[in-house]
């Protein structure tokens, strides 16, 4: 089954390119759907305005996983009015969707993965606070850790931490094995405007 890793970033880009990561994330999940793609956010950085993301990893399992992600790679500029400053001038929002081949097989070992248990958030009372349910895994080489909290048990949540862990390692790995970091670091601070692979003009 294919596998692929998406990264969108608004790199160092204004609250009004965080919004667009949070769209974009948006629409790629809404067309694995309809093209019946397994999709999930792995991960993701809050931007600091409701509804915003700095940026987000996507995993995409299916037949077609590869052509939808390769159909979003590169910059994606987004035309629209800032939905933040009323009369700024500013219209074009530009972010970088990057991809990982998860076949390619970087690796990771659950052996390295440690597990540390902690009681789930939630409103008072429920019993969901009186167990560990939540998990939290930590891969010990590169010290990249999730929580998982959102299942009833606790071997459930252990099974999404892994999943979780396992593609943020991943797409670190690749970046690190290929020389990458800095490139795409490079990259998502300096997005240039006209060479945006995709165009979407829609408000934010």
């Amino acid at each position: 089954m294919e596998e692929q890793l998406i990264q969108i970033s608004a790199g160092r880009g204004p609250e009004e390119c965080s919004r667009v990561v949070a769209k974009v994330v948006e629409r790629i999940l809404r067309e694995a759907r309809t093209n019946n793609i397994e999709a999930k956010m792995a991960d993701s950085v809050k931007g600091h305005l409701k509804d915003t993301l700095a940026s987000a990893l996507i995993v995409l399992r299916g037949k077609h996983a590869a052509h939808l992600a390769e159909k979003w790679q590169g910059t994606v500029q987004w035309i629209a009015q800032s939905p933040y400053r009323k009369f700024h001038r500013r219209k074009n929002w530009f972010v970088s969707v990057q991809l990982f081949d998860a076949a390619q097989k970087a690796a990771f070992n659950e052996k390295d993965v440690s597990y540390k248990t902690c009681r789930a958030s939630g409103p008072g009372g429920q019993h969901v606070n009186k167990t560990e349910t939540a998990v939290r895994a930590t891969h010990q080489p590169s010290g990249i850790s999730v929580v998982a909290l959102t299942e009833r048990s606790q071997l459930q949540n252990k099974k999404e931490a892994l999943e979780r862990l396992r593609c943020k390692v991943l797409a670190w790995q690749m970046e690190k094995n290929m020389d990458a970091a800095k490139e795409q670091w490079l990259q998502h601070t300096n997005l240039k405007r006209g060479d945006a692979g995709m165009v979407i003009e829609e408000p934010l």
